[in-house]
């Protein structure tokens, strides 16, 4: 047996080793289960892989991004072949791995019921208990076409193989530049006890699963469009250990308690009308006051900026959006035209930018004006596709808080760090502080303008980005086609990140546009675009600021801010009276008058998530006086009124969580 030299390689260390010929990767780290496949080349492999003389080996722990989608991968293998075993006329489609879990999608007469779910679960825990082998085997396409003729989804995916794409996870079967079948062998036979066209790597065996769960099963178009079948999708989710399998679940549990489509319908915020139609929402009074006091906050801070506010038409002629580009690149999120004035096409706006460019070349400016500053809260209209709308996270209809400024090439770094200071200040007043930044640069498939433009609008943004002391993390091809952007990602209290504002710098639609400014010397000069967004959309951060507070939001921003609570009909002219002087002050406080006990009206308000409870009795109202109660139900009383009212404005104005 000859000899082969491969280098392990951890982090930075690097170590030499000398092995026979026909040693596997697995065999460089013998007991070590953490281990579960191996990057030789930049390439993942599979354990089993043998090694060839040279060659660098890093291994793949199990807790990792790679070993986290390899052990996901793998149980969606477990959970496809204990459907056929129980399902055996279900097609296959794909299952690839997810965000904190798995999926696979498959063609049956009937969609799975939560019995079934619970009877494919049993029958992977005893596959996994089996500890069947992952074995791969290269095919070539005829013979792949041949095994797999029952299988006409696959077939389908033999014929795109080099062109598969990430979008719909068909790059996790084939997308090598071979086919590749996976064998699950007995572990004491050898036997074949199911097969799957699959890219790989896989987990060495079912054994490697430490813990998973079903979670639900879902309609899905085949690779997601709606010209293909419906298909019945199951998801599940699997991690390394049972302990964080069950923080999962219970982090899931919390987030259903937040979602804020439930909370919307419990606190009577806002829906969605199906007479109106998906992802376009209506905002009840209660939801309708939260919006505002967001929105004056968010104007109020605006103004003392320098921003000037504009407005813009909700559609347009499709000419603008030939003009901007968004017609060549960004005509599958709009909605279809109307025609009219005789065949010309009118567009609901996707954008707000090339209204405010319009605003910007209503007259001639000069360089005195720079930086100009456009501010509007412009609804804005795109079609997503009916499988992704989400409630006001991922809707049709939306607003924006967007803002365009013009400025010097001289002024940009100054106007992008002066921008991005604002955004993260404005963030933190309505109680987000956990940030950092994502700088998202060019596709090379998607943009206009020349590659040096480009490289020193996205060397600015890393500047001003690097200046703001937080985590700065790459985002390659994730730009706009016009410019780069910095992306503010936030985490909220049960540690969800979202992303939230985007600044963009843009040297290519005061091109399009042929904006002009006058310089000093009285020269036509181009002026540089900052695109700013800082919400995304109201109705967006509205969704995010309602799961980060659970509903329970700080005094400034909940729709009733105190509550008067009297412990008989007698006390109920003192506490109106009392609401009425709040009122006045511009608070908001309203009294409960129902007929309900005492008790019941608390148990109310406590479900209404009210900051204060005003309550009064005959004692109060001898003294002039009132009892506070809060959420976590403990009491002060004896309060005097005017002191109490004192008490409810510096909590709006301090803009504090009670």
């Amino acid at each position: 047996m000859s000899d082969v030299r491969v280098i392990i390689q951890r982090d930075s260390e690097r170590e030499e080793h000398v092995v026979t010929t026909g040693t596997t990767a697995g065999e460089l780290f013998p007991g070590q289960r953490t281990v579960v496949a191996a990057r030789i080349g930049g390439e993942l492999k599979d354990l089993s892989y043998v090694l060839q003389d040279g060659e660098s080996v890093e291994p793949v722990e199990i807790s990792s991004e790679d070993g986290l989608n390899i052990l996901r991968h793998s149980t969606a293998h477990v959970m496809a072949q204990a459907v056929q075993e129980l399902f055996p006329e279900a097609k296959l489609g794909i299952g690839p791995p997810v965000k904190d879990g798995f999926y696979y999608d498959f063609d049956v007469e009937k969609p799975f019921t939560p019995e079934d779910l619970k009877a494919i679960e049993k029958k992977m825990q005893e596959i996994q208990k089996r500890g069947q082998k992952f074995s791969r085997r290269v095919v070539s396409d005829e013979d792949a076409r041949e095994e797999l003729a029952d299988e006409p989804y696959k077939l389908e995916l033999i014929g795109i193989k080099g062109s598969a794409s990430s979008d719909d996870g068909a790059d996790v079967e084939v997308g090598g530049g071979e086919l590749t079948i996976y064998d699950n062998l007995d572990a004491k036979t050898g036997e074949l006890c199911w097969k799957d066209l699959c890219r790989g790597p896989h987990l060495p065996t079912t054994r490697f699963i430490p813990a998973f769960k079903l979670m639900r099963n879902a309609a899905a178009y085949w690779r997601g469009s709606e010209k293909n079948p419906m298909l019945q999708r199951i998801y599940g989710t699997a991690w390394p250990t049972k302990d964080e399998l069950k923080a999962h679940l219970e982090f899931l549990e919390e987030a259903a308690k937040r979602d804020h489509r439930k909370l919307g319908n419990e606190l009577d915020l806002f829906s969605f009308p199906d007479q109106i139609g998906p992802g376009l929402a209506v905002f009840h009074p209660k939801g309708g006051v939260i919006r505002r006091a967001m929105e004056d906050y968010s104007r109020r801070r605006h103004e003392e900026e320098g921003y000037e506010f504009v407005y813009s038409p909700h559609a347009t002629k499709g000419k603008l959006f030939e003009q901007s580009g968004h017609l060549d690149w960004y005509a599958d999120g709009m909605y279809p035209p109307m025609q009219l004035d005789d065949g010309v096409d009118y567009y609901l706006k996707p954008m707000n930018c090339p209204m405010h460019n319009l605003i910007f070349d209503a007259r001639g400016r000069s360089y005195r004006e720079l930086p100009l500053r456009l501010f509007e809260f412009g609804t804005v209209y795109r079609y997503e596709k009916s499988g992704v709308v989400h409630g006001l996270t991922r809707s049709r209809g939306f607003t924006q808080d967007d803002a365009h400024i013009y400025c010097t090439k001289e002024q940009m770094a100054e106007e992008l760090d002066r921008t991005l200071t604002f955004v993260l200040n404005l963030l933190r007043d309505y109680g987000l502080t956990d940030f950092y930044l994502e700088l998202s640069t060019k596709d090379p498939e998607k943009y206009v303008g020349s590659d040096e433009t480009w490289e020193e609008a996205t060397e600015t943004l890393r500047q001003v980005a690097e200046k703001q002391g937080l985590p700065l993390v790459p985002d390659p091809g994730g730009a706009a086609f016009y410019g780069p952007k910095i992306s503010v990602q936030c985490k909220d209290a049960i540690g969800r990140t979202w992303q939230m504002s985007t600044v963009q710098l843009d040297f290519n639609l005061p091109e399009r546009f042929d904006l002009e400014y006058t310089g000093p010397d009285g020269s036509k000069q181009r002026p540089v675009m900052i695109h700013r967004a800082l919400f995304g959309s109201i109705e967006r951060f509205f969704a995010v600021l309602l799961e980060h507070y659970a509903g329970a939001f700080p005094v400034w921003l909940a729709p009733v801010q105190a509550v008067g609570i009297p412990i008989g009909d007698a006390h109920i002219p003192y506490l109106q009276e009392f609401a009425a002087t709040a009122r006045k002050q511009g608070l908001r406080v309203d009294v409960d008058a129902s007929s309900d006990r005492m008790q019941k009206k608390i148990r109310n308000q406590q479900k209404n998530k009210v900051p204060f409870m005003i309550i009064a009795g005959d004692e109060d109202m001898a003294n002039g006086a009132v009892s506070f109660r809060y959420r976590d139900g403990s009491q002060e009383n004896g309060i005097p009124v005017d002191e109490a009212i004192a008490k409810i404005a510096k909590a709006v104005e301090d803009r504090v969580q009670v």
